[in-house]
């Protein structure tokens, strides 16, 4: 016997996983669409990103753990060095390499762009759900959280 669920049982999940990644899908256009990073391309973003949690790293191991070849990686790279996001320093236990950072005019748009989309996603909640809402869609967060726990 399959250890697979019947159509019925998939079928009402099947049809609100579709609904949640539509509208997720969504929202995270219009989230960033008011966080003023428009101009980077999915990879800068990404590359950034690493950069705020992981803290400072070479080229090289950007790319591994971007899953590129660094060749790849040294052109997301300069463009951000060009712009002033990123910065090279000598590496102090390896001079020969170089490490990577955020800038601080980098690190502020970080901050701007996020309380850009902090400060949209309220007014949109306020503007277009009740009280009763609100409350509802409170309610709902811990069984998303659930659905993206290991």
């Amino acid at each position: 016997m399959s250890n697979r669920k019947s159509s019925t049982q998939t079928g009402p999940a099947s049809a609100l996983a579709a609904e949640m990644r539509a509208v997720f899908r969504k929202l995270k256009q219009r989230l960033r669409e008011h966080g003023g990073r428009g101009d980077l391309t999915p990879s800068q973003i990404s590359v950034v990103l690493r950069l705020e949690m992981d803290g400072s790293a070479t080229v090289s191991s950007l790319a591994r753990t971007e899953g590129m070849r660094p060749q790849s990686m040294s052109a997301v790279v300069i463009p951000l060095q060009e712009s002033g996001l990123v910065r090279g320093a000598p590496d102090p236990s390896d001079g020969r390499q170089t490490l990577m950072s955020l800038t601080p005019k980098c690190l502020k748009l970080l901050a701007e762009g996020r309380a850009a989309r902090q400060d949209w996603l309220i007014t949109r909640i306020s503007q277009k759900l009740s009280v009763q809402e609100q409350e509802k869609l409170q309610a709902a967060l811990p069984l998303l959280t659930r659905l993206v726990e290991d």
